[in-house]
């Protein structure tokens, strides 16, 4: 493509900048532009007649604005040329040296006294900077375009045109329409969201010196958590669905046929990162991602869970850099309670192991009791960093918070225990890792047991009752008694443990409402107290109590007649005994022993008779035991 001036005097120049060719004079370019004077005469060939500018910022279209100021053509400034043309007229050395009131003073002067005082052009010349790099840099154009920004977001809006990209919204997000804190536009119509749609057609290395220079101006984190949600929403497709819902798993978006694939370009990550050969568009959204989580506020509560475990679901799949990802979860720990089931069930990029990230979400278990630890253990009188930091809210004081983690854990691992290929000791780990005060009940921990009963068949009888340990008998539901009184699966003794906790809050309640009667009627006998109850409870609850009484009486017939056989076979073990005892001293009796029975009988006889003995004669002194017996026969005689 060729370009000429319309004059009579024919060109003597050609400068090629691109694809384009410029036919011109060298007089008006010499005197205007140093860098033609330079590559001119500084060159050795004095004929020299042609220039190929192919680096120059702003292309044809800059060069041929440029060309027709050098020939004194008046040229229109707006804000879709003013970057190209300010960053032609530095690459061109168009400056005040070579001529009063040159390009370079002419652009500067528009870009400081008209583009940075309108929002519209701000926005508009920081767009375009895009294609300048690094000229719109070192130039200070995306500087002062990002500061002029974020000054007018903070300012009053009452005076600017907003929303030029699109056309505003009839009814603002109700969510900042209620904020009461304190804002510039507290009192106006304006939103406080305006600027929102504006600055998210930028680029993300615009966008985060956009959100960079808002947070030094002092913008609220609210609205600078929900800048980034909205900006992660128009750039990410796969982030959030249509309607705000939470996106499908990549694993299930094969045949995802109906209205619940992935939006836009998802499909194409997925097959990108299969080969581990990133595309174009995969590194593009990597960036987006990794500079996102690196401007999230570090306040709580500045952007959604929901937000965070999806962004997080992304950075996995795209394979953000481990840093992070590690922020970005101990980010979600902050906030944990506040995370929904669908966000939890995350996909496992490792093809041996799980469906979903049993092992993320553990992690992300432990930042949340970590955080609350920490906040537990702190004073209850916080600085005041840590009040903004967290909005001056102590989580560990309020033990809803993990109740709410309990229940949502419980459901997460009623979900996944449905994985054949999910280990035992993964499904102990995550179920225990909660303290005991964490759950008042035990009915979603007991769901999420026998759903792993159900997909896991094959467990022996030790892995069934190390299962079954997660769970306290004594925490669940009527309704959870008597489903486990009846689940083959559990084993015997579980059940037994089941059928005695309900038996001791039947008795307890018995014995309570007892009392109460007493209190008011002391005369009443107990029978009828415990009837009036069981007639006062519902049928349901009346058949279940006299099913497990009677799974009771049952065991307890059967105890006692084990204790019988046992009585019986010990006396019987005590009879042979005694009949072994005595084979076996027959066989080690002999002569001798039978002889020195005799004698020890003898010996022992011929002692009795000496007793028999007078004791006065048999105690004389000084005497001998013969003459005392010679003299007891001579009396004889």
């Amino acid at each position: 493509m060729c370009r000429y001036v319309a004059t009579d005097i024919p060109s003597d120049f050609l400068v090629q900048v691109g694809d384009v060719n410029f036919h011109l004079h060298k007089y008006p370019l010499l005197s205007r532009s140093g860098k033609m004077n330079r590559l001119i005469y500084e060159s050795r060939d004095l004929g020299l007649n042609k220039v190929a500018l192919d680096d120059l910022p702003g292309g044809p279209e800059a060069f041929e604005l440029a060309a027709k100021f050098c020939y004194g053509i008046a040229v229109d400034l707006t804000a879709a040329n003013i970057s190209g043309l300010r960053c032609a007229a530095e690459y061109l050395e168009m400056t005040e040296d070579l001529e009063e009131g040159n390009l370079t003073f002419k652009t500067e002067a528009f870009l400081s006294y008209v583009v940075l005082s309108s929002w519209r052009d701000s926005i508009v010349v920081l767009k375009s900077c895009e294609k300048l790099s690094p000229w719109a840099e070192n130039l200070q154009i995306v500087r002062r375009c990002s500061e002029s920004i974020a000054w007018k977001a903070c300012a009053n809006p009452k005076g600017i045109r907003w929303a030029y990209t699109v056309k505003p919204p009839k009814v603002s997000s109700p969510k900042w329409n209620e904020m009461k804190d304190s804002s510039p536009s507290r009192n106006s119509q304006v939103p406080p969201d305006w600027w929102f749609e504006d600055v998210s057609i930028l680029r993300i290395d615009h966008f985060v010196r956009v959100i960079t220079a808002i947070k030094v101006k002092g913008m609220r984190f609210e609205l600078i958590g929900a800048a980034i949600m909205h900006y992660a929403g128009k750039w990410l497709p796969g982030l959030i669905k249509d309607g705000g819902g939470s996106i499908d798993e990549a694993s299930n978006s094969s045949n995802s046929s109906g209205g619940s694939s992935w939006k836009g370009g998802l499909h194409m990550i997925v097959a990108g990162t299969k080969d581990d050969t990133p595309t174009a568009e995969t590194k593009d959204q990597r960036m987006i991602v990794e500079s996102l989580i690196s401007i999230i506020p570090p306040q709580k509560d500045s952007v959604s869970c929901s937000f965070l475990l999806r962004l997080l679901r992304m950075a996995n799949m795209l394979k953000v850099a481990p840093a992070l990802v590690t922020e970005l979860e101990k980010r979600v720990g902050m906030q944990f309670e506040q995370a929904t089931l669908a966000d939890l069930l995350i996909p496992s990029h490792n093809k041996n192991e799980t469906s979903y990230d049993v092992d993320l979400v553990q992690r992300l278990l432990e930042h949340f009791l970590v955080q609350e630890q920490i906040e537990s253990s702190s004073p209850t009188t916080q600085s005041f960093s840590d009040k903004h930091m967290y909005d001056g809210a102590q989580r560990g004081v309020n033990p809803s918070a993990k109740i709410r983690v309990a229940r949502l854990v419980d459901s997460y691992l009623t979900e996944v225990s449905r994985d054949r290929n999910l280990s035992l000791t993964k499904f102990q780990v995550l179920a225990e890792a909660l303290p005991d005060s964490a759950r008042t009940c035990d009915d979603g921990l007991y769901r999420a047991v026998d759903s792993y009963l159900k997909a896991h068949p094959t467990l022996s009888e030790h892995e069934r009752k190390r299962l079954c340990r997660v769970m306290d008998c004594q925490k669940l539901s009527i309704d959870a008694c008597m489903h486990a009184a009846q689940n083959e699966r559990l084993p015997l003794r579980v059940v037994v443990q089941v059928l005695f906790s309900e038996q001791v809050k039947i008795s307890n309640a018995l014995a309570n409402n007892s009392l109460k009667e007493t209190g008011a009627t002391q005369y009443q006998p107990m029978i009828s107290n415990r009837k009036s109850l069981l007639e006062g409870t519902p049928q349901s609850f009346q058949e279940g109590w006299a099913a497990a009484k009677k799974d009771i009486n049952s065991l307890k017939f059967e105890l006692e007649t084990v204790k019988a056989k046992y009585l019986e076979l010990q006396n019987d073990m005590d009879i042979l005994q005694r009949q072994f005892d005595k084979l076996t001293n027959k066989k080690q009796a002999s002569a001798w022993t039978t002889g020195w029975k005799k004698l020890s009988k003898f010996t022992k006889m011929t002692t009795l008779e000496n007793h028999d003995i007078d004791p006065q004669v048999a105690t004389a002194p000084g005497e001998h035991t013969s003459k005392t017996t010679r003299r007891w026969r001579n009396s004889i005689s």
